[in-house]
């Protein structure tokens, strides 16, 4: 099997490289800038360029059986940024396979936040998109553009929900902040299961095991976890891992938001969007729970990392790195 993977480079991309070359792809071929950053090493073929060069997208997907679809902009100031990366990217991609003929499958991945909150019980994938922020927009918008446009390829649309493990950086902000200020704030008292999470072992698995299931043609799935973690539960899993206590900063619910939009400002003082800021905040609100069912009877997934041994390995690797 041969694959070329966009968004290689990145967190989840890295994560899904090392699973294809583990299950024996003979030739992987990732989409690269400049830098390979976590491919470095790793034996894989650079395609230079990036999603807006044609001739670069139909040289990474000339002769292979896969197309792996990670590359996406996840924090941008503007609607426009957004659509740019995450539907016209696509579109151009989805061009590129539909020119070269022979490619066996499409994996194209979306977004719980293309749904939008779940309330207290978990969406299901036949659920209307309402997206409540920037960049759910433009993930909705590009999965409505892969299913009218791009009906005659053989796509399978996965829709994690928060991810977290090794090498992610925006989740780490609040264990950085646990292990080094001794604070770990909670969206208001943090009782009710709140989020689906899924370490990024698993959500690699899930996307492969999808792209390379007949049943996923046509098909769109979460890939996240089979429990449904509170704040405190997620609180309580970092503490362990981290291996000391850290002080309980409860955030009553209406501050969020003007808490997210301070961040913001001060960020734009120093030319920096963070990754607290007003859409963010506003999520934080909500509660994301997304059902794996759908996965689970398709293609078998199910949920293999505990909360509590995902942390440990999250911030083990942290610690290996120099990043706490």
């Amino acid at each position: 099997m041969k694959a070329f993977v966009t968004g290689g480079t990145g967190f989840v991309g890295s994560h899904l490289v090392e699973e294809l070359l583990q299950r024996g792809y003979t030739e992987v071929r990732c989409l690269v800038r400049s830098d390979l950053k976590w491919l470095d090493g790793l034996d894989v073929v650079p395609v230079r360029g990036d999603l807006f060069g044609a001739g670069v997208l139909r040289e990474g997907v000339r002769g292979v059986d896969m197309v792996y679809h990670i590359a996406g902009l996840t924090r941008a100031e503007t609607q426009e940024a957004f659509d740019r990366a995450n539907v016209t990217g696509t579109l151009n991609l989805l061009d590129a396979v539909r020119d070269a003929a022979g490619v066996q499958r499409v994996l194209v991945t979306s977004s719980l936040a293309a749904c939008g909150p779940s309330g207290r019980q978990p969406l299901k994938e036949a659920e209307p998109l309402e997206p409540i922020s920037r960049y759910g927009v433009s993930k909705a918008r590009m999965e409505e553009a892969v299913r009218t446009q791009f009906a005659d390829l053989p796509v399978t649309i996965v829709r994690p929900p928060a991810v977290y493990g090794p090498r992610e950086a925006d989740i780490y902000t609040v264990i950085k902040a646990a292990d080094k200020q001794r604070v770990f704030p909670v969206v208001g008292k943090g009782e009710q299961p709140q989020l689906s999470l899924v370490h990024v072992r698993d959500l690699v698995r899930g996307m492969v095991d999808a792209a390379e299931s007949r049943k996923a043609v046509g098909e769109t799935y979460f890939i996240g976890s089979e429990a449904y973690y509170s704040w405190n539960e997620i609180r309580d899993g970092v503490l362990e891992a981290l291996g000391h206590r850290a002080l309980k900063l409860n955030v009553p619910r209406p501050l969020v938001g003007p808490l997210g939009s301070a961040v913001e400002r001060v960020g734009g003082l120093f030319g920096q969007y963070p990754p607290l800021n007003r859409e963010k905040a506003r999520e934080a609100t909500a509660s994301w729970l997304c059902s794996v069912a759908k996965a689970r009877r398709d293609f078998g997934y199910k949920q293999t990392v505990e909360l509590d041994e995902g942390m440990a390995d999250t911030i083990a690797w942290y610690r290996k790195h120099s990043w706490l």
